[in-house]
This record gives C-alpha cells, structure tokens and sequence, in this order.
C-alpha cells in the first residue's frame, strides 16, 4: 500500500560501556534479577510501568492526491513540519492520500472507532454524522472565502465543533479552506441555469449539496469521490462540482472539457481527530499539538488564494473552457437560497439560527 510518512530522524541508541570484569559480571547479574522480577510480575498479571515515553504515530486519511495543488496535502506538510519542533516531535504523522484507507464515509465512521486517526476533508462528510454540519455546505452560503473565515471564526466554527464533539466524541483540529470556489464541471458546454436543468451531477451525499441543486435544477446524484473520475469517463454522470485545483490535482480535467463557474460554494477544509487518536497524544505536549495542527490550518488558508488563481491559468492551458454566470443569474439564485433553502435547514436544525445570524453579521 502506497503512503507518505513524514519524515524524521531516528534517536541514538545508547551504549553500554565495558567496565572492569567484575563490574561487567556484577551488572549481568542485576540484568537477569530485573529480567526475572519482571517476568514474575508479568506472569502474576501485575503492569509494568514505562517511564520513557514511546514515540506516537498517527495516521492521516485524505480522499486527494498528495499534490501541490492538494490543499490537504499543504496542510499535512505544514503539520508534519510543525511535529518536527520540540516535545511534539514525539509524534510521527503517516499520510494516506487518494482514498487509501477507504470511501470518506466510511473512514468517518473508522475515526470515531478510532482505526484511523485524522482526517482531511471538507467539512461536508460530517454531516454525515452531524447534520448541523450540512449548514456549511448550502448554496450562496457565503461570499467568499474571506467571508467564510470570518463566519467560522466569529463562532461558527467552535458551535460546530462543540456539537461535533458531543455527538461524537471527535475533535476538530483546525479550520482550513479549499483553493477556490466550487463550480460545476461537465463534458458539454453549460453557459446559463437554464442549460444546467436536467443535467446528472455527481455530488456529496448529504442534504445540503442535494437540496442546493435541485434548487439549481440539475439532478443530484451521489457517488464516492474515488468513483468519480470513472462515473463521468463511463458516463453515469454528465458532470460534477468541485473546486479548481482538485480538478487539477485529481486530473478530472480530463474528463470534461467545460466549467460553469457558478461559483456556488466557499467550503472549509477541515481536520477531525477521533477520541482514541487524540488520546495517544501524552497529556503534558496536548496543547503544543494542538497549536500545531491551528497554525497549519492558517498557514493554508492563507496560500489559498493564490493557490486558486494558478489552478485556473493551468487549466486553461490544458485546454479547459470556462463560462462566467451572469450577475443576474447569481443574485436570483442566492436569494432563492436565502429564502427557500436556508430557513428549512435552520428550522429543521433550530441550533443553527443564530449561526445564520453570524454568517449574515460577518459578510
């Protein structure tokens, strides 16, 4: 199985030194009477406790390619440089890209368990597990992606991750961003809403992004995203929406030709940690860790944009046709979110009603 560990050094080993004979006899000696002693304790079913502290290693799922143009991977390399400085340099980070460790919403469920560590997602899967969540994930939701950190970190964010870790036992590490709004992605030319009414998209399998375009008036269709690249090759499905630099990491690209930039979506990117993942983390470098995990989560926000803006100049030398949605398209369809969409959701979710209160306040 192919995986990317972070690399590091490996500690000394200690060496005995030679004495004098009988001091070397003398130290055989209390050698075997220590091994004995704790071979009885061992036999008696009494623990042995380990005073050195045994380096951690902790496995991290991402569904994207280990790319440059991968914003999980921007952030893992961040993390995993962070890990390499002081008492958290214990701890070891294995990166498993390219849905390695399974379909994403199956290693949710091996993250609350505890089978996998961390992972790297959009925060949409974990609706999965806390609908609240989907909020996130409506369309026309946010403006922007500066508009979206503002909301997340002006109390957004830590409700979510107070309910997360509720109902789940699971915590969010850090916030991050993808690099570039979400468009939709198809083999024909789409060049208004009209054109896109009918039209089979892949999508996540959550309400939020269902709802959304249904409201837009294509037909939403689920798939796992290590199923997609064959679903739009084979033709199960006409399209897809997604950001521009998964597209180029992924090399979906190949596989369509035209993009509507209806720029519907500013998600986060967000790294979870399951209880027992969090647990293998001594007490005494947890908040180092933490801090840790945080700052790669800003750093890569910050290279988002930039990140974005050279995804779109690569593929349009690779061949990619865009088509920009009219104004007046876009402002039809965000108030036809802002009056259909968003109050179902909050109604069906009452906590989220003063978090569509922040999202409006940051904007």
């Amino acid at each position: 199985m192919l995986w990317l560990r972070q690399p590091r050094e490996r500690d000394g080993q200690n060496q005995f030194s030679m004495g004098t004979s009988m001091n070397t006899s003398t130290s055989r000696r209390r050698f075997l009477t220590a091994g004995s002693a704790s071979a009885a304790l061992v036999s008696a079913g009494i623990p042995i406790r380990v005073t050195a502290q045994a380096p951690v290693t902790l496995r991290i799922s991402s569904s994207l390619t280990a790319d440059e143009n991968s914003a999980h991977y921007i952030w893992y390399q961040r993390f995993a440089d962070n890990l390499r400085v002081g008492a958290v340099s214990r701890i070891t980070a294995d990166f498993f890209p390219n849905s390695q460790l399974g379909k994403e919403a199956d290693v949710v469920q091996q993250v609350k368990v505890g089978s996998i560590d961390i992972m790297l997602t959009g925060s949409s899967i974990w609706a999965t597990v806390a609908p609240e969540f989907g909020m996130l994930d409506l369309g026309y939701v946010f403006d922007s992606y500066a508009h979206m950190a503002r909301a997340l970190d002006g109390g957004v964010g830590g409700s979510l991750e107070e309910l997360l870790q509720k109902r789940t036992a699971c915590i969010v590490l850090g916030w991050g961003s993808h690099f570039a709004a979400r468009s939709v992605y198809t083999k024909a030319p789409i060049t208004s809403r009209v054109a896109l009414k009918g039209v089979k998209l892949r999508v996540l399998p959550t309400s939020a992004f269902i709802d959304t375009f249904k409201v837009m008036g294509a037909v939403p269709t689920p798939i796992p995203f290590n199923e997609l690249y064959t679903a739009v090759q084979t033709g199960v499905v006409e399209g897809f929406e997604h950001d521009a630099s998964t597209v180029l990491a992924t090399k979906l690209y190949e596989v369509t030709r035209h993009c509507f930039l209806t720029e519907h979506l500013f998600p986060p990117m967000i790294a979870v940690i399951g209880k027992r993942g969090f647990d293998k983390i001594p007490a005494d470098i947890r908040p180092a860790f933490l801090r840790a995990a945080q700052e790669a989560s800003l750093y890569q926000r910050a290279l988002a944009g930039d990140k974005g803006r050279l995804a779109f100049e690569e593929l349009k030398k690779l061949g990619l046709n865009f088509h920009a949605m009219t104004k007046e398209e876009h402002a039809a369809l965000r108030t036809e979110m802002e009056t259909q969409l968003w109050p179902r959701f909050a109604e069906q979710y009452p906590v989220t009603k003063p978090l569509f209160k922040v999202i409006a306040a940051a904007r």
